[in-house]
């Protein structure tokens, strides 16, 4: 007999593609009302009595739907959820916790999954969550420090196919896209239509600064590892954060969810698998979150045992200068950081403490170097 979690996963499956069938009808239909617009505003030759009338979609069109219907289906049941505990003593852990959940989606025929980095950053085991209830074992193969991806393999056959991989720099602002989560040990995963809300380059407040980041709506909040899909099931971007204002610094506050663009993945993904992280990856790190406000840049954490703890820098400094170039913003200042020679190397801070200008000497290291791993595979 088949078992309560057996049933109730195939029963939450179920309801999955029904909801998925809608959607993609509903993303599909879309196109095809535009177009029989477009079509009932032309006048035909003999005027206006001759005017072109709208009729039900052609058999063609809705051959189309049901083949993104299908698509959009194979999308979902690549995406899978992924819980990963980091190893004792972990840094991130002050941050990120010690137990993370999230998504990631299955990209290569041999099980290779990515997802968003900090997800598996210094993790010691990680587990992959299927549709099917199923939970299976992973190794980490790689953390970018420098686009934010993670990939893992699976240690046990997934049985599941791989998404195609689109293009993000096609993604135009009208058309329909689709948001998907994986399972988790509480419930299923999630699918909802999105829209793209902005395209813009954004510096997190933790050293990283990402060109063209996609920014899309309604926000949810289990984007961490969650996969952006066009209405054709191919996967644009992999979730990252939620944010309160997705049009921009200057536009009315919409919340969102930013995610990594997909065309960042193709020209390092050589290199993830074969290193571990890519060339960019390799960067000086201070140990700081900064926080920019009318053009000041100010320290709000430093991490203990960092090379900014250990050059004195404090919370709630302002960063005038860095070796010299004047700080106008938190992008302009890790760039300058990673732009300014080795990873590993003596960087100056002019700073501002209590109205006094101070000069401050940080020997930056190199942040991979920092990080711990699990023993074993």
């Amino acid at each position: 007999m088949e078992g309560i979690v057996g049933v109730t996963h195939r029963m939450i499956r179920v309801a999955a593609r029904r909801r998925l069938a809608r959607l993609a009808r509903a993303v599909a239909g879309a196109g095809i009302a535009c177009s029989m617009a477009a079509a009932a505003a032309q006048p035909a030759a003999g005027g206006a009595a001759d005017r072109v009338r709208p009729s039900a979609p052609p058999a063609a069109e809705v051959s189309a739907i049901e083949a993104q219907s299908r698509a959009l289906e194979r999308a979902s049941e690549a995406v899978v959820g992924l819980r990963a505990r980091a190893v004792d003593g972990a840094r991130s852990a002050a941050t990120l916790g010690t137990e993370r959940t999230g998504s990631g989606v299955v990209i290569g025929p041999d099980d290779l999954v990515l997802t968003i980095g900090y997800l598996v950053l210094e993790a010691d085991t990680v587990d992959l969550m299927p549709d099917d209830g199923r939970r299976v074992p992973a190794r980490v193969v790689a953390y970018d420090l420098a686009t934010g991806f993670g990939l893992v393999q699976a240690l046990a056959p997934l049985r599941l196919q791989p998404v195609p991989i689109g293009q993000s720099g096609a993604i135009t602002r009208d058309e329909p896209l689709v948001f998907i989560s994986g399972s988790q040990p509480g419930g299923a995963g999630a699918v909802s239509p999105a829209q793209l809300l902005s395209r813009r380059d954004f510096a997190g407040f933790w050293e990283y600064h990402l060109e063209g980041a996609l920014f899309v709506g309604p926000g949810r909040p289990d984007h961490s590892g969650a996969s952006l899909f066009n209405g054709r099931g191919e996967l644009l971007g992999v979730g990252s954060l939620f944010v309160r204002n997705a049009l921009g610094n200057d536009a009315s506050a919409v919340p969102g969810n930013m995610f990594v663009p997909i065309d960042l993945l193709a020209p390092i993904l050589a290199e993830l698998r074969e290193r571990g992280a890519s060339a960019a990856s390799a960067r000086a790190w201070l140990g700081i979150n900064g926080v920019e406000r009318d053009g000041e840049v100010r320290v709000a954490r430093v991490t203990d045992d960092s090379p900014a703890d250990v050059a004195g820098l404090q919370a709630g400094d302002r960063i005038l200068r860095i070796d010299g170039v004047a700080v106008d913003g938190l992008a302009q200042l890790w760039k300058q950081l990673w732009a300014g020679g080795a990873p590993e190397r003596a960087v100056t801070l002019e700073i501002q403490r209590d109205g006094v200008t101070r000069s401050l000497m940080v020997q930056t290291v190199d942040r991979a170097k920092t990080l711990r791993r699990a023993q074993g595979i």
